[in-house]
């Protein structure tokens, strides 16, 4: 037995040899000063301040995020060690802009640089769901992106909705087809996705137009609308009847192609066939959408129609222009809007929805050339004498030209279902563009590309001002007015040529409607950003830089 300092006894066999885990090879004997470090090394840490270096003084900045608040003590405090001192300041955007300008703003900013919203909510006030805001917030950006919107437009829309119920940490996600928020309350919190599919789509910009008022109401900080607002005025923008019954589009289609036919040097006789072969050719495709026929048949059998009046009048030896006729009935088959839509997703950086975008105008391009080719290649085995000459002469009648152009536009704006508040801005719109492009085309000889676009530019920067000045979509004012402006007269020279087996100049001149095309919808866009050169942005926008990682670097 062995005593203890405490008096007590202790066994031999409790009493354990010190192993070398037991103390460290580091640590110094007992008695032993530890050494003193290397001058060579530096142990401190890099943000400590040298010796002899004071540090900067911290000066309260007005709207510095870095500025604690009134209740705040910290007496032990590091001292400011990064730069500067004195905070980053804090973003601010104008509530003089638009909202769609401050919500594009926000976007284009990381999370942690965007501005907490300007009327937080108080700790005791209690918030609506965030499933049923997201929810909401889907809903609303799936009939957005089923009428037409671009992408960038769809995004913007679904984070103010989320910003003014008070979920500002959240990233939406728009593709083609699919819908998708996020929202994470904070760094530790988890996060919260919801997703939508949009499996429908349609054309009715009278419906678009509530939908942008509703948005307008809920972005409003005067106007408080409650989610379950929100929901019935939805619920009310759903159910609307379409502003024109089937009969007036399907006569507004006959008029618009037999406005076509008069533009390309048509007489009142080539108006009334053309407008014949359109309505044929819209009741079909009708008669396909209610048997639940994809898209691509029914531009394929709309196309038919149209040229089948055009041979018809060839193989009679008829004085009219059968060239006319079956481009004026391939004026509402083009999707334009489809186009423009795509280029400006691909402008913005959506390139996913772009391509998509781009897919389905092929597709429904691809139809059209079909069934006129599948007409014309008949024709030909019949020894149908076409003359694809006469649809490159050009025929000056200032004044029928530029009211056949209005005209077209005003049927195009029936066709996408606008509001009769719209129609006129829209036919003025269009009769300005064909102005443009005519005395740069024609009067002028000049490239028709080149024509095209500054006729698509300046109706981008027009229907951007007037949507803006009337807080909506400028869908209304920009798609029906680039009517006059489709590349119809290319389109059926080179299926005529491909059809008489010239293969070269038929694909030049499909190339040709392909840059046709891309220039109407380039026009637009530019003439859309041009507008906002006139309107007072955001500043955080004016200060931020444009991204490079596109330059090559």
């Amino acid at each position: 037995m062995v005593a203890k300092p405490d008096g007590s006894e202790e066994a031999p066999e409790d009493r354990k040899p010190p192993s070398d885990e037991a103390r460290s090879a580091f640590i110094p004997p007992a008695g032993v000063e530890p050494p003193e470090p290397p001058e060579e090394e530096h142990p401190t840490s890099e943000f400590a301040l040298p010796e002899g270096l004071a540090a900067e003084p911290t000066t309260e900045q007005e709207g510095s995020a870095f500025t604690p608040p009134a209740g705040y003590s910290a007496p032990q405090a590091p001292p400011p060690a990064f730069t500067p001192a004195y905070g980053i300041p804090m973003v601010k955007l104008s509530q003089d802009a638009p909202w769609q300008d401050r919500m594009r703003t926000m976007l284009r900013l990381p999370v942690g640089e965007r501005p907490v919203p300007e009327a937080p909510r108080k700790d005791d006030e209690t918030g609506p769901a965030v499933p049923r805001v997201l929810d909401l917030t889907l809903r609303i950006g799936e009939l957005l992106l089923a009428g037409g919107e671009g992408a960038e437009d769809v995004e913007a829309a679904m984070f103010a909705i989320c910003r003014s119920y008070g979920l500002d940490r959240c990233e939406p996600t728009v593709t083609f087809t699919l819908l998708s928020i996020t929202y994470q309350p904070s760094l530790v919190d988890d996060p919260v996705t919801a997703n939508r599919t949009v499996r429908r789509r349609g054309t009715d910009y009278t419906r678009l137009a509530a939908v942008y008022q509703l948005l307008a109401d809920i972005n409003d900080p005067d106007h408080e609308v409650s989610p379950e607002e929100a929901y019935r005025r939805l619920a009310e923008i759903r159910r609307n009847r379409h502003p024109y019954p089937g009969w007036a589009l399907t006569a507004a289609a006959g008029v618009l192609a037999g406005a076509a036919s008069v533009l390309l040097g048509g007489g009142p006789t080539v108006f009334f066939v053309a407008a014949l072969g359109a309505m044929l050719g819209d009741r079909l495709a009708w008669l396909c959408a209610g048997r639940g026929l994809p898209e691509f048949y029914q531009f394929l059998v709309a196309a038919m129609p149209p040229a089948a009046v055009g041979v018809a009048l060839t193989m009679l030896h008829t004085e009219l222009r059968p060239s006319a006729v079956i481009t004026g009935g391939l004026f509402a088959l083009i999707p334009g809007r489809a186009l423009v839509a795509a280029v400006q997703d691909g402008l913005t950086g959506f390139y996913i929805t772009a391509s998509a975008r781009l897919l389905e105008v092929g597709y429904f391009f691809v139809a059209i050339v079909v069934g006129v080719l599948s007409v014309l290649y008949l024709a030909v085995q019949f020894d149908a004498q076409l003359n694809p000459e006469g649809t490159l002469q050009a025929v000056e009648r200032p004044w029928v030209q530029i009211a056949a152009s209005m005209v077209l536009c005003a049927t195009f704006a029936i066709l996408l279902q606008q509001s009769r508040a719209t129609v006129l801005f829209a036919t003025l719109n269009g009769g300005v563009a064909w102005v443009i492009y005519a005395s740069i085309a024609v009067t002028a000889g000049g490239s028709t590309v080149m024509a095209t676009a500054v006729a698509a530019g300046l109706v981008g920067l027009f229907g951007q001002l007037a949507a803006r000045y009337q807080h909506t979509s400028s869908l209304p004012y920009v798609t029906a007015a680039i009517g006059p402006l489709l590349p119809g007269s290319a389109t059926y020279f080179g299926v005529l040529a491909i059809a008489q087996n010239n293969l070269d100049q038929g694909f030049a001149s499909l190339a040709k409607a392909a840059a046709l095309a891309l220039a109407i919808a380039i026009g637009v866009n530019l003439g859309g950003e041009l507008a906002r050169l006139f309107m007072q942005a955001p500043r955080a926008a004016a200060a931020r830089r444009a991204a490079k990682r596109t330059r090559g670097f």
